[in-house]
């Protein structure tokens, strides 16, 4: 009964990431923006002082992160930054809603095919991991192309003000 509960919230919380994320494509990128998410996930990982949740295995831990690393090369070949408005922007990408729900379907079914043969807290601990182990190479990822971005804007800005040239008319004298 848990088990389709969690699963129901996680299809909200998935919608509501989506909006999120959208809304979050119109406004200019920035560092902070980039980087706070996986620092404010990282408090996730009081969950195992919990005992409970402590029973999950060094092997089980490499196996959570290694996956979401996997999963994390499709949102870093998918994420990219434009120069727009005079600033730095995420590209809207079409695929983003489909990733993102295709991630949710394989996290639902790993859940509901592993979940039997795991203690519901070692199960979150592992999920979590999981989506650790997503967020911080696709943060990191997107960290680098954002600053590459930034450099060329930047690299505009400088040579926009070396091409203007000011002239300045002299004042003959009579």
């Amino acid at each position: 009964m848990y088990g389709i509960i969690f699963s129901i919230l996680a299809v909200f919380m998935a919608i509501f990431a989506m909006f999120i994320r959208m809304k979050a494509m119109k406004r200019p990128a920035s560092v902070r923006k980039i980087l706070i998410p996986p620092v404010a996930m990282s408090t996730g990982f009081l969950m195992f002082v919990y005992p409970p949740v402590r029973e999950i295995t060094s092997l089980e831990i490499i196996e959570a992160f290694s996956v979401g690393v996997l999963f994390s090369v499709i949102l870093i070949k998918t994420s990219a930054f434009e120069i727009r408005e005079n600033d730095v922007f995420m590209k809207r990408s079409k695929l983003f809603p489909f990733i993102l729900t295709g991630l949710l379907v394989i996290r639902v079914l790993f859940k509901l095919i592993f979940g039997i043969h795991f203690e519901f807290e070692v199960l979150a601990g592992m999920f979590f991991i999981l989506a650790f182990g997503m967020i911080l190479p696709w943060r990191i990822a997107m960290y680098y192309k954002y600053k590459e971005v930034k450099q060329q804007l930047d690299d505009q800005r400088s040579s926009k003000k070396q091409n203007t040239w000011h002239v300045q008319t002299e004042n003959p004298t009579p």
